[in-house]
């Protein structure tokens, strides 16, 4: 986990659910099949330079991390395991001032042989789940010559407490909407301490959330990200077992 997921929230739902300032991402289409390098939606907080006012706002990113000194084309980088999240080179960074949420519906997991997969859709008793994340920006040159700020972001996991853990050893880290404010907080990270704290609060709350998830079998048609609609709501209908 997690390899794929699905969202299918308006935009003002995202807004009331994060309670995050109007006008945003107004271009999200609700998506039931979202693979890695794809654009998603994530909640975070900026600080103006000018005022030093923070505003929370719904956001594109491209569900692949890519900080700007990574120059190398290689795999996509769109899960952050917690136990190194903090202290990875290519993670630490965001960790302590990049922190974002990505909101979904639930996510996918596989189960059988190769050939044989079987899916599962993964989820919550509600229709929001807020997986923690890191974000970052960089500077991309668009084919018309022109400069644009790209950001990107990566899901935290961690060893799956709940009904994954009979599909996968891998779970998102899910927050609950009491700490929603002190994870996007755009405080910097200075101190192992801080750090510390805040590891300890994603490992405590992402735990209670797993005791609220559970799984059911979907059409096996998920299995190729390339050929399904990914708009169809049908994607994460349970079938008959």
């Amino acid at each position: 986990m997690c390899g794929r997921f699905a969202n299918d929230s308006e935009t003002n739902e995202l807004i009331e659910e994060f309670v995050a300032a109007g006008n945003d991402y107004r271009d999200w289409i609700p998506q039931y099949s979202i693979a890695p390098t794809e654009i998603v939606p994530i909640v975070r907080e900026r600080r103006s330079s000018s005022s030093g006012e923070v505003t929370r706002g719904i956001e594109p990113a491209v569900w692949d991390f890519k900080p700007p000194f990574l120059t190398k084309p290689g795999r996509p980088n769109f899960n952050a395991r917690i136990e190194t999240v903090a202290t990875n080179g290519l993670w630490k960074s965001a960790f302590a001032g990049g922190r974002c949420i990505v909101p979904m519906r639930g996510y996918y997991e596989w189960t059988g042989d190769k050939g044989d997969k079987q899916p599962h859709f993964i989820h919550g008793p509600g229709a929001i789940l807020a997986a923690a994340g890191i974000s970052t920006a960089r500077k991309v040159t668009t084919d018309e010559g022109t400069d644009e700020w790209v950001v990107s972001t990566a899901i935290i996991t961690r060893e799956a407490r709940d009904a994954s853990g009979e599909l996968h050893d891998r779970m998102p880290v899910f927050l609950v909407p009491d700490v929603y404010d002190e994870w996007l907080n755009p405080h910097k990270l200075e101190s192992e301490g801080e750090r510390d704290h805040l590891l300890a609060l994603l490992d405590s709350v992402s735990a209670e959330v797993a005791a609220t998830i559970t799984s059911y079998e979907v059409d096996r048609r998920v299995n190729n990200s390339r050929t399904i609609d990914e708009h169809d709501p049908t994607l994460i209908e349970p079938v008959a077992s």
